[in-house]
């Protein structure tokens, strides 16, 4: 009996691991190897018709473009860090954004400072906050806006230094994973979608709940030999299985040209509002060094709520 049992055992053992190769299944689309779950293969997705579907997806960046033509109250958090990861400076407040006439402004209803956030013509001192203020602040009055995000494109056009990297950086949150034109030697790595990329990739499709919505879980992860020819270190984006919108995404992203570098981490979570998806909440934690500007180490949190319509 005592030479039964360990064989016994071994058996299960050897049972259990082939039951776990065969729950795993990979598909090539173009040049990509994809590994699909168990509940995947028998949920008998389209995948070639999934990665399209990706690849074209609009949803991420109009739900950013809706926040334009809706009013919302938000909950910001702003945190400048040194090298040691304490904070420096800091700002916390809830705004509240209205709606008017086709023109949106916004309330500061609570703020607390710390540190150096703030200049003494109260602009932002660090670009970190200033990139976020352009995301989540309206200052004065801005009319005529709409949400539609075909022809719509981020530009460096006309844009040089500080202000030419915080679009470049704006481009790679708002569409991370494609290719994006005017970043000189970023450009080919950021579409990793694409074929030529594909083999850098480790890439699975999952199923799964999130907030009590079934979705797809799309991975993509560079392979460690790869690392240091990409943007997008890593992506994990749950797609509603119905309809296909984002409804959340968490990507890494990181690159390293002597004076210029950066490395991003950042968290969305989109919530419905009516017919309009729009992000709930969104984290960002940013080590970036642009030339002739310190380093700054960054820490952001917007969390947005009471969304309304119209002129409320």
């Amino acid at each position: 009996m005592k030479y039964f049992m360990p064989a016994f055992f071994c058996l299960l053992f050897s049972i259990h691991i082939s039951a776990q190769e065969k729950t795993d299944s990979t598909i090539k689309v173009g040049k990509k190897t994809i590994t699909l779950s168990e509940v995947v293969v028998n949920n008998q997705l389209n995948v070639p018709a999934f990665i399209t579907r990706i690849k074209n997806d609009t949803s991420f960046y109009k739900a950013f473009r809706n926040l334009h033509i809706l009013g919302f109250t938000a909950i910001n958090d702003i945190r400048m860090n040194n090298g040691d990861g304490k904070i420096k400076a800091g700002l916390r407040s809830t705004t509240k954004q209205l709606r008017s006439n086709n023109c949106r402004s916004m309330q500061t209803i609570e703020e607390q400072v710390t540190g150096d956030i703030y200049d003494e013509n109260r602009n932002f001192n660090y670009y970190t906050a200033q990139m976020y203020a352009s995301l989540f602040f309206t200052k004065d009055s801005v009319c005529g806006e709409n949400n539609i995000v075909t022809g719509t494109a981020f530009s460096t056009a006309g844009k040089s230094g500080l202000e030419k990297n915080k679009e470049q950086l704006k481009m790679l949150f708002f569409n991370p994973g494609k290719r994006i034109n005017g970043l000189p030697f970023i450009s080919n790595k950021t579409a990793i979608y694409d074929d030529e990329m594909a083999d850098k990739y480790d890439m699975s499709i999952d199923i799964d709940m999130f907030k009590s919505q079934s979705c797809y879980i799309f991975t993509q992860k560079v392979k460690p030999e790869n690392k240091d020819d990409v943007i997008v270190d890593e992506m994990t984006t749950w797609f509603n299985d119905q309809t296909f919108e984002v409804v959340a995404r968490n990507y890494s992203l990181s690159y390293s040209a002597g004076v210029y570098d950066f490395k991003v981490q950042m968290e969305v979570v989109m919530t419905k509002f009516g017919e309009y998806l729009v992000p709930s909440v969104i984290r960002y934690i940013g080590n970036w060094k642009a030339i002739f500007k310190p380093r700054e180490r960054g820490i952001f949190t917007a969390t947005l709520f009471d969304f309304t319509n119209g002129d409320q």
